[in-house]
Protein backbone atom coordinates (compact mmCIF):
# COMPACT_ATOMS: atom_id res chain seq x y z
CA UNK A 1 0.00 0.00 0.00
CA UNK A 2 3.12 2.51 0.59
CA UNK A 3 4.72 1.78 -2.56
CA UNK A 4 1.17 2.15 -4.26
CA UNK A 5 1.16 6.07 -2.44
CA UNK A 6 5.13 6.48 -3.25
CA UNK A 7 4.59 6.16 -6.90
CA UNK A 8 1.79 8.46 -6.51
CA UNK A 9 3.53 10.80 -5.12
CA UNK A 10 6.64 10.23 -7.51
CA UNK A 11 3.94 10.92 -10.45
CA UNK A 12 2.78 14.07 -9.31
CA UNK A 13 6.32 15.03 -8.84
CA UNK A 14 7.43 14.84 -12.66
CA UNK A 15 3.92 15.68 -13.91
CA UNK A 16 4.46 18.41 -16.88
CA UNK A 17 1.11 20.42 -17.97
CA UNK A 18 0.57 22.46 -21.13
CA UNK A 19 1.18 25.78 -19.23
CA UNK A 20 4.24 24.58 -18.07
CA UNK A 21 5.43 23.29 -21.41
CA UNK A 22 4.41 26.90 -22.97
CA UNK A 23 6.43 28.66 -19.82
CA UNK A 24 9.34 26.48 -20.88
CA UNK A 25 9.14 27.51 -24.09
CA UNK A 26 8.87 31.38 -23.33
CA UNK A 27 12.25 31.14 -21.45
CA UNK A 28 14.05 28.91 -24.68
CA UNK A 29 11.76 30.86 -27.17
CA UNK A 30 13.95 31.46 -30.37
CA UNK A 31 15.75 34.61 -31.30
CA UNK A 32 14.63 36.33 -34.65
CA UNK A 33 17.15 38.31 -36.46
CA UNK A 34 16.77 40.80 -39.01
CA UNK A 35 19.02 39.19 -41.72
CA UNK A 36 18.36 35.81 -40.88
CA UNK A 37 16.40 33.07 -43.36
CA UNK A 38 13.81 31.01 -41.89
CA UNK A 39 11.65 28.55 -42.97
CA UNK A 40 7.33 29.87 -42.61
CA UNK A 41 4.08 28.58 -43.25
CA UNK A 42 1.60 30.65 -45.03
CA UNK A 43 -1.91 30.54 -42.50
CA UNK A 44 -3.52 33.58 -43.65
CA UNK A 45 -3.56 35.80 -46.52
CA UNK A 46 -4.54 39.15 -46.69
CA UNK A 47 -5.65 41.87 -49.76
CA UNK A 48 -2.46 43.71 -48.83
CA UNK A 49 0.52 41.02 -47.14
CA UNK A 50 0.03 37.59 -45.51
CA UNK A 51 0.81 36.53 -42.05
CA UNK A 52 2.96 33.80 -41.76
CA UNK A 53 4.01 31.05 -38.79
CA UNK A 54 8.04 30.65 -38.07
CA UNK A 55 7.62 29.21 -34.58
CA UNK A 56 7.31 33.21 -33.15
CA UNK A 57 5.32 33.89 -30.09
CA UNK A 58 3.31 36.35 -32.79
CA UNK A 59 2.61 35.78 -36.39
CA UNK A 60 4.98 37.19 -38.47
CA UNK A 61 3.99 39.90 -41.46
CA UNK A 62 4.92 39.78 -45.15
CA UNK A 63 3.84 42.86 -47.09
CA UNK A 64 3.08 42.77 -51.17
CA UNK A 65 5.71 44.39 -51.70
CA UNK A 66 8.05 42.08 -50.48
CA UNK A 67 6.79 39.07 -51.99
CA UNK A 68 8.63 38.93 -55.08
CA UNK A 69 11.25 41.01 -57.28
CA UNK A 70 8.30 41.81 -59.84
CA UNK A 71 5.34 44.04 -58.87
CA UNK A 72 2.52 42.00 -57.72
CA UNK A 73 -1.35 42.76 -57.67
CA UNK A 74 -2.30 40.27 -55.14
CA UNK A 75 -0.35 38.21 -52.92
CA UNK A 76 -2.02 34.64 -54.06
CA UNK A 77 0.29 35.24 -57.47
CA UNK A 78 3.39 34.32 -54.71
CA UNK A 79 1.52 32.56 -52.01
CA UNK A 80 -0.92 29.48 -51.31
CA UNK A 81 -1.81 28.75 -47.96
CA UNK A 82 -0.78 26.68 -45.99
CA UNK A 83 2.26 26.71 -47.76
CA UNK A 84 5.59 26.22 -46.21
CA UNK A 85 9.27 28.10 -47.73
CA UNK A 86 11.56 30.24 -46.84
CA UNK A 87 11.87 33.97 -45.56
CA UNK A 88 14.09 36.61 -44.93
CA UNK A 89 13.94 38.75 -41.73
CA UNK A 90 13.32 42.07 -42.60
CA UNK A 91 12.77 44.29 -39.62
CA UNK A 92 12.80 43.51 -36.22
CA UNK A 93 9.87 42.92 -33.67
CA UNK A 94 7.55 46.26 -33.28
CA UNK A 95 5.52 47.12 -30.25
CA UNK A 96 3.35 44.01 -30.90
CA UNK A 97 6.12 41.75 -31.44
CA UNK A 98 5.43 41.51 -34.90
CA UNK A 99 8.61 40.68 -37.25
CA UNK A 100 8.29 41.90 -40.95
CA UNK A 101 9.28 39.13 -43.44
CA UNK A 102 10.54 39.42 -47.18
CA UNK A 103 11.04 37.39 -50.42
CA UNK A 104 12.15 39.57 -52.01
CA UNK A 105 15.50 39.92 -50.66
CA UNK A 106 15.95 36.35 -50.98
CA UNK A 107 15.46 36.76 -54.56
CA UNK A 108 17.82 39.76 -55.35
CA UNK A 109 20.73 37.71 -53.05
CA UNK A 110 20.49 34.53 -55.38
CA UNK A 111 19.69 37.00 -58.47
CA UNK A 112 23.45 38.94 -57.80
CA UNK A 113 24.81 34.92 -57.00
CA UNK A 114 23.48 33.80 -60.55
CA UNK A 115 24.59 36.94 -62.30
CA UNK A 116 28.47 36.73 -60.54
CA UNK A 117 28.31 33.53 -62.02
CA UNK A 118 27.45 34.53 -65.71
CA UNK A 119 30.35 37.00 -65.51
CA UNK A 120 32.66 34.97 -64.36
CA UNK A 121 32.05 32.51 -66.94
CA UNK A 122 32.20 35.54 -69.51
CA UNK A 123 28.42 34.29 -70.43
CA UNK A 124 26.29 35.90 -73.39
CA UNK A 125 22.96 36.34 -72.14
CA UNK A 126 19.83 37.88 -73.57
CA UNK A 127 17.12 40.13 -72.73
CA UNK A 128 14.27 42.56 -73.75
CA UNK A 129 15.11 46.22 -73.52
CA UNK A 130 11.95 47.43 -71.35
CA UNK A 131 13.00 51.17 -70.90
CA UNK A 132 15.46 53.82 -72.65
CA UNK A 133 16.58 57.26 -70.81
CA UNK A 134 18.95 59.72 -72.27
CA UNK A 135 22.53 57.42 -70.69
CA UNK A 136 21.06 54.29 -72.41
CA UNK A 137 18.64 51.29 -72.31
CA UNK A 138 17.15 49.17 -69.45
CA UNK A 139 16.89 45.35 -69.00
CA UNK A 140 16.23 42.85 -66.59
CA UNK A 141 18.63 39.93 -66.14
CA UNK A 142 17.77 37.28 -63.45
CA UNK A 143 15.18 40.01 -62.47
CA UNK A 144 17.90 42.49 -61.82
CA UNK A 145 17.98 45.65 -63.99
CA UNK A 146 20.74 46.20 -65.86
CA UNK A 147 21.68 49.18 -67.76
CA UNK A 148 23.52 49.30 -71.09
CA UNK A 149 25.53 52.16 -71.28
CA UNK A 150 24.74 54.06 -75.83
CA UNK A 151 27.99 53.89 -76.32
CA UNK A 152 27.53 50.09 -75.94
CA UNK A 153 24.40 49.79 -77.76
CA UNK A 154 25.77 48.78 -81.26
CA UNK A 155 22.91 49.67 -83.35
CA UNK A 156 21.79 51.91 -86.08
CA UNK A 157 18.39 52.13 -84.41
CA UNK A 158 17.39 54.78 -82.57
CA UNK A 159 17.52 53.97 -78.57
CA UNK A 160 13.76 54.38 -78.64
CA UNK A 161 12.72 51.49 -81.05
CA UNK A 162 14.91 48.84 -79.27
CA UNK A 163 11.59 48.62 -76.67
CA UNK A 164 10.52 45.73 -76.38
CA UNK A 165 13.88 44.14 -78.49
CA UNK A 166 15.43 40.84 -77.27
CA UNK A 167 19.92 42.23 -77.44
CA UNK A 168 22.60 39.75 -76.62
CA UNK A 169 24.71 41.38 -74.07
CA UNK A 170 28.15 40.51 -71.96
CA UNK A 171 28.60 41.92 -68.55
CA UNK A 172 30.68 45.58 -68.14
CA UNK A 173 29.87 45.80 -64.06
CA UNK A 174 28.59 43.36 -61.49
CA UNK A 175 28.82 45.49 -58.23
CA UNK A 176 25.77 44.14 -55.41
CA UNK A 177 27.94 46.63 -53.03
CA UNK A 178 26.90 49.54 -54.87
CA UNK A 179 24.21 48.02 -56.63
CA UNK A 180 24.71 48.14 -60.32
CA UNK A 181 24.57 46.02 -63.09
CA UNK A 182 26.11 47.52 -66.64
CA UNK A 183 26.23 45.46 -69.72
CA UNK A 184 27.28 45.92 -73.55
CA UNK A 185 25.22 44.86 -76.38
CA UNK A 186 28.30 46.27 -78.40
CA UNK A 187 30.91 43.15 -76.79
CA UNK A 188 28.33 40.55 -77.48
CA UNK A 189 27.84 41.20 -80.93
CA UNK A 190 31.71 41.81 -81.64
CA UNK A 191 32.70 38.41 -80.11
CA UNK A 192 30.29 37.01 -81.76
CA UNK A 193 31.74 38.30 -85.32
CA UNK A 194 34.88 37.63 -84.12
CA UNK A 195 34.15 33.96 -84.12
CA UNK A 196 34.35 34.57 -88.12
CA UNK A 197 37.25 36.83 -88.49
CA UNK A 198 40.63 36.28 -88.40
CA UNK A 199 43.97 38.90 -88.38
CA UNK A 200 45.09 39.56 -91.67
CA UNK A 201 41.31 38.55 -93.37
CA UNK A 202 40.42 41.53 -95.69
CA UNK A 203 36.77 42.74 -95.33
CA UNK A 204 34.58 45.43 -97.07
CA UNK A 205 32.76 47.63 -94.75
CA UNK A 206 31.54 51.06 -95.27
CA UNK A 207 32.69 54.38 -93.33
CA UNK A 208 29.69 54.58 -90.36
CA UNK A 209 31.87 57.86 -88.45
CA UNK A 210 35.21 59.99 -88.49
CA UNK A 211 37.09 61.29 -85.70
CA UNK A 212 39.85 63.06 -85.80
CA UNK A 213 41.56 60.15 -84.38
CA UNK A 214 40.14 57.70 -87.52
CA UNK A 215 37.14 56.26 -88.97
CA UNK A 216 34.33 53.69 -87.76
CA UNK A 217 33.88 51.08 -90.21
CA UNK A 218 30.91 49.14 -90.45
CA UNK A 219 31.79 45.34 -91.11
CA UNK A 220 28.60 42.91 -91.18
CA UNK A 221 26.96 45.19 -89.03
CA UNK A 222 30.05 45.46 -86.18
CA UNK A 223 32.23 48.14 -85.99
CA UNK A 224 36.19 48.81 -86.38
CA UNK A 225 38.35 51.16 -86.18
CA UNK A 226 40.85 52.22 -88.72
CA UNK A 227 43.17 54.72 -86.39
CA UNK A 228 44.76 57.58 -88.55
CA UNK A 229 48.24 55.85 -88.11
CA UNK A 230 46.95 53.02 -89.62
CA UNK A 231 45.47 54.99 -92.93
CA UNK A 232 48.27 55.27 -94.90
CA UNK A 233 51.91 55.56 -94.83
CA UNK A 234 52.19 59.15 -95.80
CA UNK A 235 51.13 61.12 -93.38
CA UNK A 236 47.88 63.08 -92.75
CA UNK A 237 46.44 65.62 -90.67
CA UNK A 238 42.78 64.92 -90.54
CA UNK A 239 40.40 61.34 -91.47
CA UNK A 240 37.99 63.80 -92.98
CA UNK A 241 40.63 64.68 -95.62
CA UNK A 242 40.53 60.93 -96.89
CA UNK A 243 36.81 59.72 -96.39
CA UNK A 244 33.46 60.64 -96.34
CA UNK A 245 30.46 59.00 -94.43
CA UNK A 246 29.14 55.81 -95.95
CA UNK A 247 32.27 55.45 -98.51
CA UNK A 248 33.02 51.67 -98.76
CA UNK A 249 36.29 50.34 -98.34
CA UNK A 250 38.16 47.43 -97.94
CA UNK A 251 39.98 47.23 -94.98
CA UNK A 252 42.62 44.39 -93.21
CA UNK A 253 42.30 43.27 -89.84
CA UNK A 254 44.95 43.63 -87.62
CA UNK A 255 43.64 42.44 -84.15
CA UNK A 256 41.01 41.32 -82.63
CA UNK A 257 40.12 41.97 -78.87
CA UNK A 258 37.30 39.60 -77.76
CA UNK A 259 38.04 41.25 -74.71
CA UNK A 260 37.38 44.76 -74.78
CA UNK A 261 34.83 43.86 -77.83
CA UNK A 262 37.18 45.86 -80.48
CA UNK A 263 38.16 45.22 -84.40
CA UNK A 264 41.32 47.15 -85.05
CA UNK A 265 41.92 48.05 -89.26
CA UNK A 266 44.07 48.91 -91.23
CA UNK A 267 44.70 50.10 -94.99
CA UNK A 268 47.80 51.35 -94.55
CA UNK A 269 49.32 47.60 -94.61
CA UNK A 270 47.07 47.72 -98.05
CA UNK A 271 49.10 49.84 -99.87
CA UNK A 272 52.17 48.45 -103.00
CA UNK A 273 53.86 51.81 -102.29
CA UNK A 274 53.54 54.33 -99.68
CA UNK A 275 51.10 56.91 -99.80
CA UNK A 276 48.85 54.78 -102.53
CA UNK A 277 45.66 55.71 -100.34
CA UNK A 278 45.57 59.36 -100.88
CA UNK A 279 47.01 59.23 -104.42
CA UNK A 280 45.32 55.73 -105.91
CA UNK A 281 42.64 54.21 -103.68
CA UNK A 282 41.60 51.45 -106.00
CA UNK A 283 45.00 50.35 -106.90
CA UNK A 284 45.07 49.70 -102.87
CA UNK A 285 41.73 47.56 -103.26
CA UNK A 286 43.11 45.81 -106.61
CA UNK A 287 45.56 44.78 -104.73
CA UNK A 288 44.42 44.02 -101.35
CA UNK A 289 43.99 39.98 -101.23
CA UNK A 290 48.08 40.31 -102.54
CA UNK A 291 49.31 42.57 -100.10
CA UNK A 292 47.03 40.76 -97.41
CA UNK A 293 48.93 37.44 -98.29
CA UNK A 294 52.32 39.46 -97.87
CA UNK A 295 51.29 40.53 -94.42
CA UNK A 296 50.11 36.99 -92.96
CA UNK A 297 53.43 35.76 -94.22
CA UNK A 298 54.95 38.29 -92.64
CA UNK A 299 52.94 37.42 -89.11
CA UNK A 300 54.12 33.95 -89.57
CA UNK A 301 58.04 35.10 -90.14
CA UNK A 302 57.60 37.45 -86.65
CA UNK A 303 55.03 36.06 -84.27
CA UNK A 304 54.50 39.37 -82.22
CA UNK A 305 52.56 40.69 -85.80
CA UNK A 306 52.31 44.61 -86.01
CA UNK A 307 51.23 46.12 -82.45
CA UNK A 308 48.34 48.32 -82.16
CA UNK A 309 49.15 50.73 -79.12
CA UNK A 310 46.42 51.21 -76.37
CA UNK A 311 46.06 55.10 -77.82
CA UNK A 312 45.80 53.98 -81.31
CA UNK A 313 42.53 52.37 -80.27
CA UNK A 314 38.78 54.20 -79.74
CA UNK A 315 38.25 55.43 -76.21
CA UNK A 316 35.58 52.86 -75.47
CA UNK A 317 33.62 54.40 -71.93
CA UNK A 318 35.17 52.12 -69.04
CA UNK A 319 32.15 50.43 -66.67
CA UNK A 320 32.70 53.07 -64.26
CA UNK A 321 32.49 55.99 -66.67
CA UNK A 322 29.98 58.43 -64.66
CA UNK A 323 27.06 58.01 -67.19
CA UNK A 324 23.64 57.87 -64.75
CA UNK A 325 23.31 54.74 -63.91
CA UNK A 326 20.19 53.15 -62.53
CA UNK A 327 20.11 50.93 -59.65
CA UNK A 328 19.90 46.98 -60.12
CA UNK A 329 17.41 46.76 -57.43
CA UNK A 330 14.49 49.10 -56.97
CA UNK A 331 14.67 49.99 -53.37
CA UNK A 332 10.87 50.12 -51.67
CA UNK A 333 11.03 52.45 -49.01
CA UNK A 334 11.71 50.59 -45.68
CA UNK A 335 8.88 53.17 -43.84
CA UNK A 336 6.18 52.03 -45.92
CA UNK A 337 7.17 48.22 -45.31
CA UNK A 338 7.41 48.91 -41.31
CA UNK A 339 3.95 51.02 -41.50
CA UNK A 340 2.02 48.31 -43.24
CA UNK A 341 3.38 45.70 -41.54
CA UNK A 342 1.87 47.61 -38.64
Amino acid sequence: MSMVNQTTTKTKEIGFTHEDFAALLDKYDYHFSPGDIVAGTVFSIEPRGALIDIGAKTAAYIPIQEMSINRLENPDEVLQSNETREFFILTDENEDGQLTLSIRRIEYMRAWERVRQLQQEDATVRSNVFATNRGGALVRIEGLRGFIPGSHISTRQAKEDLVNQELPLKFLEVDEDRNRLVLSHRRALVERKMNGLEVGEVVIGSVRGIKPYGAFIDIGGVSGLLHISEISHDHIDTPHSVFNVNDELKVMIIDLDAERGRISLSTKQLEPTAGDMLKNRALVFEKADEMAEKYRQKLLADATGVPVEAENIEDIPPATEEYEIPPAVEEVDEAEVVATAE
